[in-house]
């Protein structure tokens, strides 16, 4: 679904993403880790077309989608999830889920129609707000949700918009043990139909999810592969996990 091809990325005389190469099929949870500074956040900003690389291919669906921008890349079906959460905080979840809906309607809304009268949207955000497992919250508005639900809520909304492709950047940031777990069940549920890139810093929620686990430093990519290869490789152990972690 993603192919990633010597992306590079350069501010002025710092080299951010160098060389950066690597792909994501339908059905794989591919995490993306490294110290504060690797180019994790960089790499993601690039997926989505916030950012645009200095050099280099990306590819969705065989498509070269280099250029586009994101709500170019959204239409395709690249959906995405914010370090910081990205929700409308004063309204309701289920509104939240409608608006994101509604930019895969095949034709504009009628100013004077009802939101509730446009089925095929609203069964839409619905079966969004099911699969991040928020029913029964349809009404809460979004801002007195938990820390976790928001996050949950967060993507929802890129559910709505039906992605390919979820890039979710540390999804479980601020999140105690408890919402932790729920999380890394919803993220395993939605594989089944998704291609996810994750970033995140939780070393036990990335061991628990990765199917294919990329470690990056200084901009580059220093190992990829499987997380038991991962958790072995001395060069690894040294720049990021540390011995003891690596030996559990």
């Amino acid at each position: 679904m993603l192919e990633v091809r010597s992306l590079t990325r350069r501010f002025g005389g710092l080299l951010a993403n160098d060389d950066v190469s690597l792909r994501v099929a339908v059905g794989e949870i591919h995490v993306v880790i490294g110290p504060n500074g690797a180019g994790k956040s960089t790499l993601i900003n690039m997926l989505s077309g916030d950012l645009a690389p200095t050099s280099g291919q990306i590819l969705l669906d065989g498509q070269d989608v280099t250029a586009l921008p994101p709500e170019r890349r959204s239409l395709l079906g690249v959906g995405r999830s914010y370090q910081k959460t990205n929700i409308f905080r004063g309204f309701t979840v289920r509104e939240n889920c409608r608006l994101a809906a509604q930019s895969r309607a095949p034709h504009p809304w009628r100013l004077l129609r009802g939101a509730d009268r446009y089925l095929d949207t609203n069964r839409l955000a619905q079966q969004a707000i099911a699969q991040a497992e928020l029913t029964g919250r349809e009404e809460r508005i979004a801002g007195t949700l938990s820390h976790g639900e928001q996050r949950q809520l967060e993507i929802a909304l890129s559910l709505a918009t039906r992605p390919k492709l979820l890039l979710l950047d540390e999804p479980l940031a601020g999140m105690g043990a408890e919402e932790s777990q729920r999380m890394v069940e919803l993220i395993r549920k939605l594989r089944e139909a998704h291609a996810i890139l994750l970033v995140e810093h939780d070393v036990d929620a990335v061991f628990a999810l990765a199917d294919t686990l990329t470690v990056m430093v200084e901009g580059r990519i220093l190992a990829s592969g499987v997380p038991t290869e991962i958790r072995r490789n001395p060069e690894v152990q040294a720049a990021y996990l540390g011995e003891e972690l690596a030996g559990e």
